[in-house]
This record gives structure tokens, C-alpha cells and sequence, in this order.
């Protein structure tokens, strides 16, 4: 039996088209067509039903601390503020109330000069130095009670906050708020 060549390309081709890509056989693409719409919806669910919801949960927690910790932030710069208000008020107070205490140590001895011209210079120079030094004393402890009455705020403050801080950390606080 003598092959031709014209039955050797047939076979040829024959085997060509059965060793080539399934893909491309017009004869199966129904079959491909529906496992990929199958596949396509399958994808689909999975992602609306699972994962797409754990990403929007995540989102949104995210979003949640995040407003949450921007409210606090908000609260906790106002209360800052308020307590620095607080401050120059008690300060402001203080030095009103030296200022007054200075006053009326000053129209006391210039009552008694007036009313003691012959002993004058010996007692007013006695006397003014004993209000300096008790208005540096009472300066001293506006200043300090000052100082108390901020350390004992900024302890609150901290504390109602739900914070804690050391006497040591406040103490440094205060003075430098003080110097300036």
C-alpha cells in the first residue's frame, strides 16, 4: 500500500487541528462560554457577599477612630485652652490683689507721715522698707500660691482626662508657663 501525498497532509492536518489549542475549537465554545459566565458569578458573589463587606467594615472602623479620635483631640484642645484661660485669670487675679495690697500699704504710710512730720524721714524710711519687704513676701506667695493653685489644675486637668502625670513633669510645666 503506497501512501499519497495528498492523504500524508491530510493526516498531517488531521493531527494538527487535534493536537492544537482547545480554546480556539469553534466546537466548544458554548461549553467555555457558560463555565465562564458560571465562573464570572461565582467571582462576583464571593466578592459582594465576603469580601467586599470585611473591606467596608475595616473602612469604616477606620473612618470611626478616626472621627473618634479627632472629637477627642477637638475636646481635649479645648479643655486646654479653658484651663490656660483659667491660668491668666488666677494670675491676672493675683497681681490685682498685690497691686491692691500694695496700694494700701502705701496710702497707710503716707497717712502716717502726714500725721508724724517731725519724726518723718527716721520713720518712713523704717516703715518703707518693712512694706517692701512684706509686699515681697506677699508677692512671693501670690506667686507661689499661684503656682499651687496651676499644678493642682494641670493635676486635675490631666486626671479627669484620664491621664496621669508625675509632680515633677507638672512642676516643669508650670514654672516654664510662668517665666513666659
Amino acid at each position: 500500500m503506497a501512501i499519497t501525498t495528498q492523504q500524508t497532509a491530510a493526516a498531517t492536518e488531521g493531527g494538527a487541528e487535534a493536537a492544537g489549542m482547545p480554546q480556539l475549537d469553534f466546537s466548544t465554545f458554548g461549553n467555555q462560554i457558560f463555565w465562564l459566565v458560571v465562573t464570572l458569578v461565582v467571582i462576583y458573589l464571593v466578592l459582594t457577599k465576603v469580601a467586599l463587606p470585611r473591606i467596608e467594615a475595616v473602612l469604616a472602623e477606620r473612618r470611626g477612630t478616626i472621627t473618634s479620635d479627632l472629637t477627642a483631640a477637638e475636646d481635649l484642645k479645648q479643655k486646654a485652652v479653658e484651663a490656660e484661660e483659667a491660668y491668666n485669670k488666677a494670675l491676672a487675679d493675683a497681681r490685682a490683689e498685690a497691686n491692691k495690697i500694695v496700694a494700701e500699704a502705701r496710702a497707710d504710710i503716707q497717712g502716717e507721715v502726714d500725721a508724724a512730720a517731725s519724726k518723718a524721714d527716721a520713720e518712713i524710711a523704717a516703715k518703707a522698707a518693712e512694706s517692701e519687704a512684706a509686699i515681697a513676701e506677699i508677692r512671693a506667695g501670690a506667686v507661689d500660691s499661684v503656682k499651687a493653685v496651676a499644678k493642682d489644675a494641670a493635676k486635675e486637668i490631666l486626671a479627669s482626662m484620664g491621664y496621669k502625670a508625675d509632680a515633677k513633669s507638672i512642676t516643669a510645666a508650670v514654672t516654664s508657663r510662668m517665666k513666659g
